[in-house]
């Protein structure tokens, strides 16, 4: 079986090569690796030309300007060959050599749809201390309500749902993540499987929760999302998941 892993980036010269050396560190290598970068103005494309050669044919890439960070997943979603697709952010890295190892696995039962875990917040300057455990063992589909989804970073799905039931929605700018596993964990019922392994190590400082305004359009889209897979929710039971956190 053949695991597709899908690395978007744009300017990202500062933290790639993490991201990328993870994947060579895996211990699991029947994978292909795809990276769609958004045409980079910095070196960027020259940290990813530097690795090409230590892949052996396993990653391809392409360099072009794109309509944004679901327009490039989903590029390399059209890309890919593999039978089981994830998506690894460029900032973004694995924490262990055998996260594919373990998807691969799962995937071994041809009833297992879907599969996730966990992953650590670190601090950009200190990788080693963990500053928040995301665990998704207690996610069911019902928590979509509440704006709780299993970990996106660690979601690994066979890739002929895409062609089923559609791709990321290109009109959202942060929540299109949650609304894809809404679609396809809530309203079409894919099967899923959560691994108690802390899969990937995040860098604080994403888009969603880089400032007030970031956080109001998530929880907006959030809303968005719900409404259009039939799913009753509001502003104010958005916000309990605050306290949760």
């Amino acid at each position: 079986m053949t695991l597709s892993i899908i690395t978007v980036c744009y300017n990202s010269e500062k933290y790639i090569h993490t991201a990328i050396e993870s994947v060579l560190k895996q211990d699991f290598t029947d994978y292909e690796y795809i990276i769609i970068d958004g045409k980079s103005t910095d070196k960027t494309v020259e940290i990813i030309q530097s690795y090409e050669s230590a892949f052996n044919g396993r990653m391809k890439w392409i360099s072009e300007p794109d309509k944004g960070l679901y327009d490039a997943m989903n590029k390399g979603i059209r890309m890919a060959n593999g039978e089981v697709v994830g998506i690894l952010n460029s900032d973004d890295f694995y924490n262990h050599p055998d996260c594919l190892s373990h998807i691969a696995e799962v995937f071994k039962n041809n009833e297992i749809d879907t599969c996730y875990a966990d992953v650590q917040f670190v601090k950009p300057e200190n990788l080693e201390k963990t500053i928040r455990y995301y665990s998704s063992a207690q996610f069911n589909p019902k928590k979509f309500r509440w704006g709780f989804m299993p970990a996106h970073p660690t979601f690994f799905v066979r890739r002929k749902y895409f062609e089923q039931y559609g791709y990321y929605k290109t009109d959202y700018e942060i929540a299109a993540d949650f609304e894809l596993l809404m679609r396809f964990l809530y309203t079409h019922k894919l099967n899923y499987k959560y691994l108690p392994v802390d899969f990937i190590k995040m860098r604080t400082g994403g888009k969603s929760t880089e400032s007030l305004k970031s956080t109001y359009i998530l929880n907006k889209e959030i809303v968005r999302a719900c409404k259009e897979n039939g799913v009753k929710t509001n502003l104010f039971l958005l916000g309990f998941k605050y306290f949760k956190k």
